[in-house]
């Protein structure tokens, strides 16, 4: 403790400033069950339009949106989340994007 002039022998205690950092926002990208495509074209278009998905992965999330009718394949930026989807699309599936939140 250290004692400053004129503080009548009391600690002066400096708050340091929270940083707080923001974050983009985030979105979900859905694949709707599609009755038309095989499932295995479904797990193949998956897997070339997001490469970090595993196989494993790929038919968990076809089978999530054959069953329920939608699947969340990803969550990721604006940006990509629409890349993602387009590209989805553009293999012949129906593909949105919704915010995470």
């Amino acid at each position: 403790m250290v004692d400053t002039p004129g503080t009548n022998g009391t600690a002066v205690i400096e708050k340091q400033k929270e940083r707080i950092r923001k974050t983009s926002p985030r979105y979900k990208v859905l694949l709707h069950n599609d009755p038309i495509n095989s499932m295995e074209l479904v797990v193949n278009a998956l897997r070339e339009v997001v490469p970090q998905l595993s196989e494993q992965d790929a038919v968990a999330i076809m089978l999530q949106a054959h069953n329920t009718g939608i699947g969340l394949v990803i969550v990721c930026d604006l940006e990509p989340a629409e890349f993602y989807s387009e590209s989805l699309k553009a293999k012949g599936l129906t593909s949105t994007i919704e915010p995470e939140n």
